[in-house]
């Protein structure tokens, strides 16, 4: 690895600023090769990541080492910055972005994706392909909330039906007492008092 120049000029001061502040800007990032790629290739997966809010920049290496590590990131992700990169800078799903890279990957192979930073945790390339096949975060909300709906609800029809015996069964039950009670007879005298 290149040295680490310990003053930074002016230039590339700036250019590492506009980099955090793009990195401030998104969530998650998947780093991947794009060496061998013809422009209307890297057109093409540039206009399917936007559908999913995410744009996908060339970056120079050292610039990105510097904005992450300065930022606080992993510093795992300094393999994946070597050799021509591109970043798929998103604020939306990340298993989306990691589907639509791997599909492309597959359709174009000079693709490869290499890693990535998703909850500001590092992802090989095998966990992203892991996590490129699973339902994206409103799908499992979706899925878990459908899987606590239902024996909640059973439980609520249960509590209903319940309280409706119970509230039905003591009205019905209270009732024929009270009527009952004004034509009751006096109970007899004891037989003591019978006989004085």
């Amino acid at each position: 690895m290149a040295m680490r120049a310990t003053k930074i000029q002016p230039v590339k001061a700036d250019a590492i600023g506009d980099l955090k502040t793009q990195i401030n800007a998104n969530k998650d990032f998947i780093f991947a090769e794009y060496r061998g790629m013809t422009v209307e290739q890297i057109s093409a997966l540039r206009k399917q990541l936007r559908e999913k809010n995410t744009q996908f920049h060339v970056i120079k290496n050292n610039f990105a080492r510097i904005a992450f590590e300065e930022l606080g990131f992993p510093k795992e992700i300094e393999p994946v910055l070597l050799g021509p990169t591109g970043v798929a800078f998103t604020s939306g799903e990340a298993n989306e972005v990691a589907k639509i890279l791997m599909d492309f990957s597959k359709e174009v192979p000079a693709l490869k994706v290499k890693g990535g930073l998703v909850d500001k945790g590092f992802m090989n390339a095998a966990g992203l392909e892991v996590l490129s096949k699973l339902p994206s975060k409103n799908v499992l909300i979706s899925m878990f909330m459908g899987a606590l709906k239902s024996p909640v609800q059973k439980l609520v029809y249960t509590l209903v039906a319940y309280q409706e015996k119970l509230g039905g069964g003591a009205s019905e039950a209270a009732a024929p007492a009270a009527e009952a009670a004004p034509a009751a007879e006096p109970a007899p005298a004891p037989a003591a008092e019978a006989q004085a």
